[in-house]
């Protein structure tokens, strides 16, 4: 027996029940209070802030940070591991 499709599903785009086209809600810009020169493996008290006790580096999902911002978080806290300044 052949498979029910739902022809709803496959539209592209989400219609609301007056026809017209919704559209989605803008993703909130993350809020960051520091310019990026300040992501320095010098700068210990501000990585601490993104790394968990155990020494993980939080996500991005979690720090809120622009992607930019989170690649240049990563590499600081990982020279300043390697340096000896963090754990």
């Amino acid at each position: 027996m052949p498979r029910k499709t739902n022809t709803d599903r496959n539209k592209k785009g989400s219609r609301s029940s007056n026809g017209m086209m919704e559209r989605r809600t803008p993703r909130p810009q993350p809020k960051v209070d520091f310019t990026i020169d300040q992501l320095d493996y010098r700068n210990v008290t501000l990585l601490r802030r993104y790394v968990t006790d155990h020494g993980r580096i939080l996500l991005r999902k979690y720090t809120g940070l622009p992607a930019k911002f989170q690649r240049r978080l990563t590499r600081s806290v990982k020279r300043a591991r390697q340096m000896l300044l963090m754990k």
